[in-house]
């Protein structure tokens, strides 16, 4: 009879968590070089009163804010049910890069 399959280990995590953090970080940039087509550009600083249509910024950003926030969601949701607990430490680490994402991309408008 064969063994069954175990879930591959790094450390003490499994790859899944640190297959879902390294997603978070790629969608973190990801928001950061779609938002940043709305940042004003220096040259035009005082000559244009509005920087960036915030229509059109957020009709970019909003697919990859809703796929991800839904993935997290999800994601913190098994956490807290199966109590990962070490793994919830890299699901915080993704709130990081978000708020990262968020800063820099507010710096600029």
């Amino acid at each position: 009879m064969p063994e069954p399959a175990r879930p591959e280990r790094v450390g003490h995590l499994t790859k899944g968590p640190l297959v879902l953090l390294s997603l978070n970080v790629i969608g973190a940039i990801a928001y950061v070089v779609v938002a940043s087509h709305a940042w004003r550009i220096a040259e035009e600083q005082g000559v244009v009163p509005v920087t960036g249509e915030p229509f059109v910024w957020f009709a970019g950003i909003f697919p990859i804010v809703a796929i991800f926030s839904l993935l997290n969601l999800v994601w913190g949701s098994v956490l807290l049910a199966r109590r990962q607990w070490q793994s919830g430490r890299l699901w915080l680490l993704t709130a990081l890069a978000w708020i990262v994402a968020v800063l820099i991309d507010f710096a600029h408008h």
